[in-house]
């Protein structure tokens, strides 16, 4: 039998996530070579985060050296600025599927559009109607898709859209921030008045 090829890890890595359900014998070769794959991507200042519990993982930069110890190399990951809105959406997802998690149910999260907006509604200036409210939604999780945090599934004609929350969610909001959440929703609601912007984009 032939060895996995490294190439062929390294390089869907370096275009996104790999997840042990999408692709099981790619999973498989990753976690046989995956101390050859982090020496390899390391040489390009990245890191493999791997999580065989969730079957998921993906390539980061690695952290910045402190001022005067190190040359800083250019980033090959680039970092997404996050609107306000799709920054709060994210939140409320990662406190869901913590919530999901704490009720030791299924190990999928799957909610309708209309869920989704019930999380944000209280955020969102008052006197959008339900219509802009929907539209708004939809706005904000199609950029969550776009990230890779959700995944639409596929419905019967008629049926409410339904998304499921990617657990990988897990990895990018910590516990640790997750533990200040509270206090981050008051910044939210506080900026929100002055945020017109961000909500209407």
């Amino acid at each position: 039998m032939a060895s996995p090829d490294l190439s062929a890890l390294v390089i869907p890595l370096l275009k996104g996530v790999i997840y042990q359900e999408a692709d099981a014998g790619q999973w498989n070769a990753l976690l046989t070579l995956q101390a050859r794959v982090r020496d390899y991507v390391a040489v390009l200042d990245l890191e493999l985060v791997l999580d065989e519990a969730e079957g998921y993982a993906f390539l980061r930069a690695r952290p910045e050296p402190e001022e005067g110890t190190a040359t800083r190399l250019p980033r090959l990951v680039a970092r997404r600025p996050l609107s306000f809105p799709v920054s709060l959406l994210l939140a409320l997802l990662r406190k869901k599927l913590a919530e999901f998690d704490a009720s030791g149910g299924d190990t999928r999260l799957v909610l309708a559009r209309d869920e989704v907006a019930e999380l944000m509604r209280v955020f969102l200036r008052e006197g959008s109607n339900e219509a802009r409210l929907i539209d708004q939604i939809d706005f904000y999780l199609g950029k969550v898709v776009e990230l890779g945090f959700l995944r639409r599934l596929k419905v019967e004609h008629g049926q409410p859209p339904m998304v499921e929350v990617r657990r990988i969610l897990k990895a990018f909001v910590d516990a640790q921030w997750l533990a200040e959440f509270d206090q981050r929703l008051t910044a939210y609601r506080s900026l929100l008045p002055g945020r017109k912007e961000a909500v209407d984009e």
